[in-house]
């Protein structure tokens, strides 16, 4: 009797009391969905293990059937949730006998299968397939299981290799075919064209577009979203397979959509390849690796209609590849207040300096490549106010000659993307009304007497008017905000706007994002080279198109000692306060000379100067008073010094009133002049000696009676 065609007789000498009293496990796999549904009598075969082990003396109850991997491979035991659960029953010493087709059912991957095997005569547990029973702890059944094992991985090496030699034969002809993405369907021949959808189609060209102008896909996906712009995707499974499916945009299918060659016109095969140091534990597609297209294994150019040219391919992976926050290039404009970020590169490393917001008014442009290299101290560090200031003007200088032309394609461009997007929602809305005629047309043809029917239809006919009602109010909602063409107030604000570039650059509605992008329109790259540690920066402005622009620039420093002409600085200070210049006549010639402080390029003022003095050790000096004093009068330091008391003390008295001063409001400092005659100094004398507390309640009594009422009581 055959065991391939019956079960056949086995023999069950091997089998002991100890495994009738375990489970007798029948483990049932199928490599794919497609086998289980066309390989009906192999399934069968193998559940028909389940009365051989009945045979060979176990009970009904005692049977165990595993079939969790139909439609799995068993090339690995990664996604086999059957037979990491035959390994753990087996290490539980639940298993006495497993049952099998035959061994390849249960792994082919000798690591797997030496794995079990190991387990197996571990705990005693026996191992069947239709030519007989083996024990794994018996040299020679182990060698003949061994053997078994390694022959199973073999033909799965010949299977796999023979199924990948064709899939590239066809896919050199350009013939194996593949999901399509958006805007792609396959033709009845099997060759690849445009979705006949034409709002379709026109979603994929205006998406290629505004990523060319916008240049993010974080900029692409905010413009979709905000125009309500939705895209056409076909069912791959289910009872609409094939049918289109409007999504919202999605920052994933953006990226897909623009990094496939396919819309370029190109065949590729080869593409990706999993790299399992990258692979990741519990996620399918960790570890794909998109090769560059010199490694692809097929590439034919030119194979179907293309949206995009190869070139426009190309710049487009360009973009995406330098918006990567850890590339060498410029990239797209990022958030942030800094105009520059992206452009400045420092002169001695040769690298993209980053931007760093200490402050949430302020920011710098740092090179760190020295820190993250090779732990040293940080290349460059320089204030980005001073350089996006004088970046600025150049731009503004360069864009006044080009100002008109300018605001003439601004308004081209405006009418263009005005004109797609209603040109989308005629599509959105004839696409609704023929949707809403369908569902008349059923509604009206089924029968009277069907009365159920004929409710459900008047359900969905209901349905589609309001979808269509509602799609109507929101396209009369855009057509108010975003006519399709510009008006003539509109057309003559941008003319206007164009006559004076600086007031577009400072107009309030103006983004930070718009004036970076005005800026990566016409600047490649700003070099910039720091003095040592002082305060002049070499700036090198290379313009789109080969031209450049340098200059030298001051920055603001954090010390004194930083400036280069600070030791002559601190010898004209020197020189003037010991030829008795007033603190005044002092700035006034610092100024003349052309000395600025550290923090900013500004000139030398009054507190400046004194901080300086301080530093040096030269002492401060107040400049005279032009106003005449009355008799009587003093200056506050005067009469401090006439009274040898504290200035503090007397400035604390003439707050608190106890003083006749005043106070002359048209200079700042606000000086103090008190009047004093000879009783009043002698009565500041005598106060002196008492403390303020004193004084104070003396004058709260005074104003409250209290020191009047004491008297008549005490009389």
């Amino acid at each position: 009797m055959n065991p391939r065609n019956e079960l056949g007789n086995w023999p069950s000498e091997k089998i002991q009391t100890v495994h009738l009293e375990r489970l007798a496990v029948v483990y049932v796999r199928q490599s794919t969905l497609r086998q289980v549904a066309e390989h009906q009598e192999s399934t069968q075969l193998q559940y028909g293990l389940a009365q051989r082990a009945t045979a060979l003396g176990w009970s009904i109850d005692r049977v165990l059937t595993i079939d969790d991997d139909l439609g799995k491979s068993g090339s690995s035991i990664e996604g086999r949730a059957g037979f990491q659960r035959l390994v753990t029953e087996v290490g539980l010493n639940h298993v006495g006998l497993i049952l099998g087709i035959e061994m390849s059912r249960l792994a082919r991957s000798s690591k797997d299968w030496h794995q079990l095997l190991e387990i197996c005569a571990l705990f005693g547990t026996l191992i069947a397939d239709l030519d007989g029973i083996y024990d794994p702890s018996d040299y020679n059944d182990r060698l003949l299981l061994g053997l078994k094992g390694t022959f199973s991985e073999a033909e799965l090496h010949i299977i796999k290799q023979r199924m990948l030699k064709g899939r590239l034969n066809k896919a050199q002809r350009g013939e194996l075919k593949f999901g399509l993405p958006i805007g792609y369907v396959y033709d009845p021949s099997g060759r690849i064209e445009f979705d006949p959808d034409e709002q379709a189609q026109q979603v994929v060209h205006l998406i290629f577009r505004k990523f060319e102008e916008l240049g993010t896909v974080h900029a692409l996906l905010r413009y979709l979203v905000t125009s309500q712009v939705q895209i056409g995707i076909r069912a791959r499974t289910g009872y609409n397979q094939g049918e289109l499916e409007w999504r919202s945009p999605k920052r994933t299918t953006l990226i897909s959509l623009l990094n496939h060659p396919i819309y370029a016109g190109a065949y590729a095969y080869g593409r990706k390849q999993t790299d399992a140091r990258k692979q990741k534990q519990g996620q399918s597609r960790s570890g794909v690796v998109v090769k560059p297209p010199e490694e692809w294994l097929v590439l034919i150019k030119d194979h179907h209609p293309a949206y995009i040219s190869w070139e426009q391919y190309q710049r487009n992976l360009s973009q995406l590849k330098s918006n990567r926050s850890h590339a060498s290039e410029r990239g797209s404009a990022r958030p942030g207040k800094a105009l520059l970020s992206g452009l400045v590169v420092c002169q001695t490393c040769g690298i993209r300096m980053g931007v760093g917001y200490h402050r949430p008014h302020a920011h710098n442009y740092v090179c760190r490549s020295r820190v993250s290299g090779r732990g040293e101290p940080i290349c460059q560090f320089l204030s980005g106010s001073c350089l996006d200031e004088y970046v600025t003007q150049q731009v503004l200088a360069a864009l006044q000659p080009a100002s008109l032309e300018l605001s003439l394609s601004v308004a081209a461009h405006v009418e263009q993307d005005r004109r797609e997007l209603d040109k989308l929602w005629q599509q959105r809305l004839e696409r609704a009304t023929f949707e809403t005629e369908r569902a008349g047309r059923h509604y009206q043809q089924v029968e009277p007497e069907n009365r159920l029917v004929a409710r459900q239809l008047a359900v969905v006919w209901e349905e589609k008017l309001n979808a269509q009602q509602k799609l109507k109010e929101e396209y009369e909602r855009f057509c108010l905000q975003q006519p399709s063409q510009l008006s003539e107030v509109e057309k003559k604000a941008i003319r206007q706007l164009s006559t004076d570039v600086p007031s577009l650059w400072n107009a309030a509605t103006t983004t930070h994002r718009q004036r970076k992008e005005i800026i990566r329109q016409i600047v490649q790259s700003v070099t910039v080279e720091v003095e040592k540690e002082s305060e002049f920066i070499h700036v090198k402005i290379d313009w789109i198109g080969g031209t450049f622009v340098q200059s030298r620039i001051i920055r603001p420093v954090g010390k004194w000692s930083q400036l280069s002409r600070y030791p002559e600085l601190c010898e004209r200070i020197a020189q003037m306060v010991q030829s008795g210049m007033t603190t005044d006549e002092i700035v006034v010639c610092l100024r003349q000379e052309g000395f600025h402080g550290p923090r900013d390029s500004k000139p030398i003022t009054r507190e400046t100067l004194r901080t300086l003095r301080r530093k040096l050790g030269l002492g401060t000096q107040r400049s005279k008073l032009c106003v005449p004093l009355a008799d009587d009068e003093w200056l506050l330091p005067d009469l401090a010094k006439k009274l040898e008391m504290p200035a503090s003390t007397l400035h604390r008295w003439a707050k608190r009133g106890l003083l006749k001063a005043r106070q002359l409001a048209d200079r700042y400092p606000k000086y103090w002049i008190i009047w004093a005659d000879a009783d009043e100094l002698s009565r500041l004398m005598a106060l002196r000696q008492r403390s303020v507390s004193d004084i104070l309640h003396q004058r709260w009594k005074a104003q409250t009676g209290l020191g009047a009422a004491a008297a008549v009581e005490h009389s």
